[in-house]
């Protein structure tokens, strides 16, 4: 296919079904492109030459429905889109397989960049940087401020037990893809197990809450929308800060394929980003170093996964070959966090 009619998606097939769901909304034949990053679900950019939009659908091939779902993304985004957190503004759920291939949605284009690196952040100087992640922990208090009840999403999924079932989910991961011995992360899982905390009340849960999930753009460098909502639910709202403090340490291995943002200029320690949340969200935080354990063993889990499928001949590409190296550095970082509290 021509880059303008990147494979999984039917511009023609598309421009049909957005012509009889949202007459007039298209005004110009359609192009698109692939958008490049993304982990799991594909992301498209497609425009008519005037308007712009981004199409959601899972990736090629895919087998667990469950594990790409569409209208929950599309559902979740519907219902926060009125609230103060930035989000796309949706525009359809197309859920017939015969347009596409699988389910998929339509939302409108956001203008801003996911920063990945501390390198693609270091342009911005350390007190843009600062902002931007500071920024980053007040919108996700105002996430967990929302009142699902309040926005139809109180169903969206089951808080009670809510810890103890994602320990056990990714312990299962672990389970399908152990090929070699894997030092202390048996120790982590069953520490974490022993020390699982009391959750407050549930809240949205993101699920993959960090800087290069969102957009950010503008003079004030504000985050103009939160991405990949494939994860969220319902749940323990420090989960997410547990991840973001994660992705705010330095991992200790340079030129790691996996990386932070913790080394750019300004960037502000994890303590700080705790206690911002503190002041702002009004939760207890003393468990924190609980939930940043488990977002060290939930990141090896998933890059063991990588690496196993890798040493299988499934997984082709730059830095796979080194994903595996990783894990360990993971493991003991989980386990130094746990000890230190």
């Amino acid at each position: 296919m021509s880059p303008d009619h990147p494979p999984g998606l039917d511009l023609d097939r598309l421009r049909v079904l957005l012509d009889r769901e949202r007459p007039g909304l298209v005004t110009g034949p359609l192009s698109g492109r692939l958008i490049e990053g993304g982990r799991s679900n594909l992301t498209y950019a497609v425009t008519d030459g005037t308007a712009r939009w981004v199409v959601r659908r899972p990736p090629l091939g895919h087998v667990l429905a469950t594990a790409h779902d569409m209208r929950r993304e599309h559902r979740v985004i519907s219902a926060l889109h009125p609230t103060d957190v930035p989000v796309p503004r949706p525009v359809l759920l197309c859920e017939d397989e015969e347009v596409l291939g699988a389910p998929f949605y339509v939302m409108e284009f956001v203008d801003g960049t996911p920063y990945r690196t501390s390198e693609q952040l270091a342009p911005l100087g350390p007190e843009r940087t600062r902002a931007a992640v500071l920024n980053l922990v007040d919108t996700l208090v105002g996430l967990h401020a929302v009142d699902p009840a309040e926005v139809g999403l109180a169903d969206f999924g089951r808080p009670e037990g809510f810890l103890d079932r994602q320990l056990g989910r990714w312990a299962k991961q672990l389970d399908a893809s152990r090929n070699r011995d894997l030092a202390g992360i048996d120790e982590l899982h069953a520490t974490l197990g022993r020390e699982l905390p009391r959750s407050p009340a549930p809240t949205v849960v993101h699920g993959d809450y960090r800087l290069d999930n969102v957009l950010i753009g503008g003079e004030g460098d504000e985050i103009r929308a939160i991405l990949d909502w494939e994860m969220s639910t319902l749940g323990d709202p420090l989960t997410d800060l547990g991840l973001l403090v994660m992705y705010s340490s330095p991992l200790g291995m340079p030129d790691s394929p996996v990386s932070t943002t913790a080394q750019a200029p300004g960037h502000p320690a994890p303590a700080e980003l705790v206690e911002r949340y503190a002041a702002r969200s009004g939760r207890d935080v003393s468990t924190v170093a609980w939930y940043t354990a488990f977002a060290w063993f939930k990141l090896a889990v998933i890059l063991e996964g990588i690496h196993y499928r890798y040493t299988l001949g499934q997984t082709v590409g730059r830095g796979f070959d080194r994903i595996g190296d990783l894990v360990p550095v993971f493991i003991e970082h989980g386990l130094t966090t746990l000890q230190k509290g």
